[in-house]
């Protein structure tokens, strides 16, 4: 399973990436708002700090402008990923722009069918949101589970799946179950994925009871 980022934050990337965990990027206008600073920058930056995929999501709505906007962004750097909404302007859009060579990825998908859309128009992600699904009473990992066995239906379907909308460690866990390509996860979660309180207090003990020996593991 592949991690992205869902921060348009250049620092906290440039920090998380030092891990080695960091396979990607996701961004929405709503991110780079919070950033304060010029959109094209912002992907610039985090493109040139990240060798994954960068997702950069379009504004327009209509499919000339989706398609115009969508070229743009592609141009910024070769690992953007034109991000488009799950609309049938976004649909089509993802066809034209796939055609041409650049990477899509679907977002806001809420149901398999508009997922079964996304895989027919050539998408490379699609984008199930399983939070917002859960804030309305529904189960959202269900809609991956849904989604990966019908994609391994299908042979052609190349789409990946990237469960978005993480709010948590089990949502990481549940998507990883489910079979998602991809998670994308705001930088909070990725850090609580290897906190727990037992591997604290395991360390701090394996530490007390090393000190007792007076040894160092260093060549003297």
């Amino acid at each position: 399973m592949k991690f992205f980022l869902d921060t348009a934050d250049v620092e906290e990337i440039r920090t998380l990436v030092e891990t080695g965990l960091v396979d990607g990027v996701t961004t929405n206008p709503t991110l780079i708002a919070r950033s304060g600073q010029l959109f094209e920058d912002v992907i610039s930056k985090i493109c040139a700090l990240v060798p994954g995929p960068v997702s950069a999501e379009v504004t327009a709505v209509q499919l000339d402008g989706i398609l115009a906007e969508g070229r743009r962004l592609a141009k910024i750097a070769s690992n953007v990923v034109v991000k488009v909404p799950l609309t049938i302007e976004g649909l089509k859009a993802c066809r034209i722009l796939t055609q041409e060579g650049i990477h899509v990825n679907v977002t806001l998908c809420f149901s398999a069918a508009q997922a079964i859309l996304a895989a027919k128009a050539g998408a490379t992600f699609i984008s199930p949101f399983i939070g917002r699904l859960d804030d309305v009473g529904e189960t959202g990992i269900d809609l991956v589970y849904q989604i990966a066995e019908i994609y391994t239906n299908y042979p052609d379907f190349r789409t990946q799946i990237l469960a978005a909308s993480i709010r948590s460690p089990r949502h990481v866990v549940e998507a990883a179950l489910a079979g998602a390509d991809v998670v994308t996860l705001p930088p909070p979660v990725l850090r609580q994925l290897y906190q727990h309180p037992l591997t604290d207090k395991g360390l701090s003990t394996f530490l007390e009871d090393w000190k007792k020996t007076g040894q160092k593991i260093l060549a003297r």
